[in-house]
């Protein structure tokens, strides 16, 4: 089974380059962040028409949304809510495999990384603490389940371009680290990129629009993520980040797709 997920930052928007993913990458289940688009007005039959039948989405107008959309059908869905909002990050699916799926688009935190000073990044560190209770209270890490997303914090060191400058920077503070690393530690997700790629190495899925040639400064960050519970660690064949889509035209989205294989 090949899975991924990409930000699109509008999937109407941007939906030739999703086809363009799809058509190249093949993959059984794509998980789409900030759809930015109301469920009436989603764009199904581009999906349809290429064999994605099975379709979860919960969206909102300008804002936010996420998707699954896949090959496999489904044999249960929801939607979850956190920090007492209706704001469309989290969906899940259950596979016709057994695999359960969490597509989640953890909020980005605004500029300033102080709950006191900036509400946007309370919420944040609010949403990674309520996620974390969540999983430890209603799954087991016996389950067979991928959590996969834009969970809007790089991790480790080399998931920046610069550790040391980007210590203060809203992504990469030791508080979100901390945050996100108890949410895995929750059911000891496994990192599945990092799972092939030595955490030595430099590694994202995310470079800045205000940068002139992204390319060329290549000041990225790793926040784009897929996680699966132990059951699945054993079956992960490989794993891609499309460097490459951050230029694909006519209208790139600032973050890339990142893909997982796995022999299930």
């Amino acid at each position: 089974m090949r899975i991924a997920t990409w930000n699109i930052n509008s999937v109407r928007l941007r939906i030739d380059i999703v086809g363009k993913l799809l058509d190249e990458q093949q993959p059984d289940v794509l998980c789409l962040q900030e759809t930015k688009v109301v469920d009436d007005a989603f764009p199904r039959g581009e999906f349809k028409a290429r064999g994605y039948e099975h379709i979860h989405i919960h969206g909102m107008k300008s804002y936010n949304g996420v998707a699954i959309l896949s090959r496999i059908p489904f044999t249960s869905r929801d939607i979850r809510h956190s920090c007492g909002k209706e704001d469309c990050r989290h969906v899940l699916a259950t596979l016709e495999n057994g695999v359960e799926i969490h597509n989640l688009y953890i909020p980005a935190g605004g500029d300033i990384p102080d709950p006191a000073l900036n509400d946007k990044f309370a919420h944040k560190l609010q949403f990674l603490d309520e996620m974390q209770a969540w999983f430890q209270e209603k799954r087991s890490p016996d389950q067979p389940m991928i959590l996969v997303g834009d969970l809007n914090i790089a991790p480790l060191e080399h998931d920046v371009w610069s550790h040391k400058q980007l210590l203060d920077v809203v992504s990469h503070t030791p508080i979100e680290v901390e945050k996100l690393t108890a949410l895995q530690n929750s059911l000891n997700w496994v990192d599945a990129v990092r799972h092939f790629v030595p955490a030595d190495q430099k590694l994202y899925s995310w470079w800045s629009y205000r940068a002139a040639d992204w390319n060329l400064s290549n000041k990225g960050r790793r926040l784009d993520h897929i996680w699966v519970t132990p059951p699945l660690a054993p079956s992960l064949k490989g794993q891609t980040i499309l460097r490459e889509a951050r230029g694909w035209e006519p209208k790139p989205s600032d973050h890339v797709p990142v893909i997982v294989d796995l022999d299930i």
